[in-house]
This record gives C-alpha cells, structure tokens and sequence, in this order.
C-alpha cells in the first residue's frame, strides 16, 4: 500500500513539474526565448516559490526523501535519453568552410573564454568566502570553473539557428562547427577536473582510459550500424531499434557513473555511435523518439537541481559572483568570437554575430555545472551564481542579434534627400 500511495505521489509531483515547464516554455516563446530558458527557470523556482508561499514544512511534505529519490532517477533518465539527442547536434560540421575560418573561430571562442574562467576561478579562491570557494581541490575547482566559462549549448544554439534561418548562413555554420569542437574539448576538461577530484593523477588516467574505452564502442557502434542490413532494420523497425538505444544509452551511462564519470558520457557514446551521411535519415528516425521522451522529462533534472539548491542554508543569491562571472563570460565569448572571427577574415558585423551565438549555454552549461555540482566540486552559492551566468548569457543570444539586424537595416537605408530651394 506504502507503495502505491507514493507512486500516486509521484505522478502527482510529476503531472505538476510539466505543468510548469509547459507554462516555463509558453512565457519563453512569448518573449522570443529559447524554451529551454522557460523550463529551466520553471523547474528550479518551483522549490523556492512553495518553500516562500507555503513554508518548509510543506515543502518537505510535498517533497519527501522516497518521492525525491524516484523523481531524482527520473530526471537522471530523462537527461541521458535527451543527450543521445544533443550527440546528434555535435555530428552537424563546418564542411565548405574552410579549416582557417573554423580553426580561428574556434580558438577565439575557447581560448578566451578559459582565460575568464581562470580569472573568476582566482577572484573565488582570493576572495576568502568559504560558503562560496567549497571544500573541492584547488585545481579541480580552477578547471570545473573554467569548463563553466567555456561551454556553447550546441542544441539550444542550433535551435536558435533554426528558429531565425541561420542554420544554412556561413555565420551558423562557422558557429555550430566552433560549438562542436569546444565543447568536445570543454568535456574532456571535464574529465580531468572529476579525475583529479575523485583520486588525483591516478583518478585522470583512470577517468581518461575509461573515456577511451567509450570512444572506442562508439567508432565501433557506427561502423557496425552503417551496413546495409543495419539499415534496413532501422527502416522497417524504427520503434523496437528506439527502445534498444534507449536501453543500451542508460545501460553504459550506468557503467559511466560506476566508473567515476557522469552518466552524460555514457549517452554521448551512444549517440555518436549513430550513424551520419548517407542513411543517416534512417537512424534520426530511431533516436528522435528517444530524444523526445528524454526532452520531456528534462523539467524533473531542474527540479531535483532546485530542491539541492534551495533546501541548505548557504544558498542565499550570490549576487557578486553571478555578475563577475556573467560579465566575464560575455567577455570570453562575445570578444573572443569576435576576435577570432576577424582573424578568420569575417567582416565586422559577421564576427559580432559569430561571438554572441557562441555566447549561448543553455541546456549543456546546466548539464556541466550539476555534474561538477553532483561531483562536490561547486558549492550550492556557486553552482547557483553560474547557474545565473549560463541564463543570463544565453537570454541575451536573441536581442543582441536582433539588435545586430535592425543596426544593419538601418546602415543599408539609402539617406534621406531634403528638399532643395525652399517652399515653392
């Protein structure tokens, strides 16, 4: 009886996130926002809101630990069958563009930005406050702040690209090749910031070893599913091939964690394990479904996020560190892109363009930052002022090139004549 009262509280708790996460996405749509914007501040402000309207104590009723701990093997689940999505995004290159104009515009947009991330990491550790530094290894924290700085959200960017038919243009182009590469490179810093956190050198080699064992089953799994029969199954079984990612995606991100690495890895092996180029529309057709279920039930990852934050006494709003740290992100990203863009041979107005699209986080800084969270390398102050950061920069993406297109219009309006000799 136990437990179906707390399987009905469950569905209840569940039917009420997506509730909100739907009414998150409609505010976001209305104010031309990313989506992901409404359902990740929906997410983590429910805690908040119902601690603030109706107390702790009800909040704790609402939210006890058997109903947390199912809600929170949700939202991990929802997040892994999501990202088998996100590893499609980061197959999209930058072919036609030339290795020059995509080199620089990748150095610009990484290079720059770790340096920020350096600086913010060192302003933490000089400033002596406790409750915001933690309790995580100098040089884990240094580099978990640095990855933070660095990443570009590529699904809520191609999402954008798509929405303002950018995808096509050299700048989304240019843009999405950039993503691609800087966040490959940003996870891999991240491994190395887990490693050294979980058993030092020897905790990086074995985080390492295991990330190569992992690349290894995904070249492996793409050439075994480019072959023609493997094709064919996909074709005329693309609903029982889905539920076979699925499984298969949760099973290695299970084996991740048991490893020492965060389950995204074991979704992103499964993901590019998929194959692209000719057939490649087979194999959408398998992983879409997944990525839908998974995207649906992302709102529940925020949620559980919200209860840590907002349940510990130190989570007072790190206001301070939120803008020091979105102030220098944009600095590393817009003025790096921008930078490396000009050096790449863009124009002016291009090269701005090209820095505030790798200026957008999203969905993937969140991922990043409840890993190092969840890793105990951030503390609750400043996981939520970066939190803040990736929000911030990521709900300034759409105006800023809005602005960039309604300067451009009126730079290419022919002048205005006045009329010459006088009233006739």
């Amino acid at each position: 009886m136990g437990g179906l009262l707390v399987g009905a509280h469950v569905v209840a708790v569940l039917a009420v996130v997506l509730a909100a996460a739907l009414l998150g996405r409609l505010a976001a749509r209305a104010a031309r926002q990313p989506e992901v914007i409404g359902e990740i501040l929906a997410g983590i402000l429910i805690v908040p809101v119902v601690a603030a309207v109706a107390g702790h104590g009800a909040l704790a009723a609402l939210l006890p630990p058997d109903v947390l701990g199912v809600l929170k093997y949700i939202g991990k689940v929802g997040l892994v069958l999501f990202l088998v999505g996100v590893a499609h995004e980061l197959r999209r290159g930058g072919g036609g563009l030339g290795s020059r104009s995509v080199g620089w515009v990748t150095i610009g947009s990484f290079f720059p930005a770790l340096a920020t991330g350096f600086v913010f990491a060192g302003w933490v550790l000089w400033s002596g406050d406790g409750v915001l530094r933690g309790s995580a290894p100098i040089l884990s924290l240094v580099l978990m702040i640095a990855v933070a700085l660095s990443v570009t959200a590529v699904p809520v960017l191609a999402r954008i690209l798509e929405d303002r038919d950018m995808m096509a243009g050299r700048n989304g182009k240019l843009s999405m090749a950039a993503a691609v590469f800087t966040d490959s490179t940003a996870w891999l810093l991240l491994v190395v910031a887990m490693g050294t956190a979980s058993g030092g050198w020897g905790g990086v080699v074995r985080s390492l070893a295991v990330l190569a064992v992992g690349v290894t089953i995904a070249l492996l799994g793409r050439i075994l599913l480019r072959g023609a029969t493997a094709g064919t199954l996909a074709a005329r079984f693309p609903r029982l091939l889905s539920v076979a990612v699925a499984v298969a995606a949760l099973v290695v991100a299970i084996e991740m964690e048991h490893w020492g690495l965060t389950a995204v890895f074991g979704a992103f092996v499964v993901g590019l394990a998929m194959p692209n180029g000719e057939g490649a529309e087979r194999w959408e057709e398998v992983t879409r479904p997944v990525a839908s279920l998974g995207r649906l039930f992302v709102p529940v990852f925020f949620v559980v996020a919200g209860m840590g934050l907002f349940s510990t006494p130190s989570s007072s709003l790190p206001w301070v560190a939120a803008v020091l740290a979105t102030a220098l992100a944009i600095l590393g990203k817009v003025g790096g892109g921008y930078l490396g863009a000009r050096l790449g041979g863009e124009t002016r107005r291009d090269a701005v363009t090209i820095g505030v699209l790798m200026n957008t986080r999203g969905l993937t800084e969140i991922v990043v930052l409840q890993a190092g969270y969840s890793a105990g390398l951030l503390s609750a102050a400043l996981f939520l002022a970066l939190v803040i950061m990736a929000l911030v920069t990521t709900g300034l993406t759409g105006p800023l090139l809005s602005l960039i297109d309604l300067r451009a219009r009126r730079t290419a309006l022919p002048p205005v004549l006045e009329p010459q000799g006088g009233t006739p």
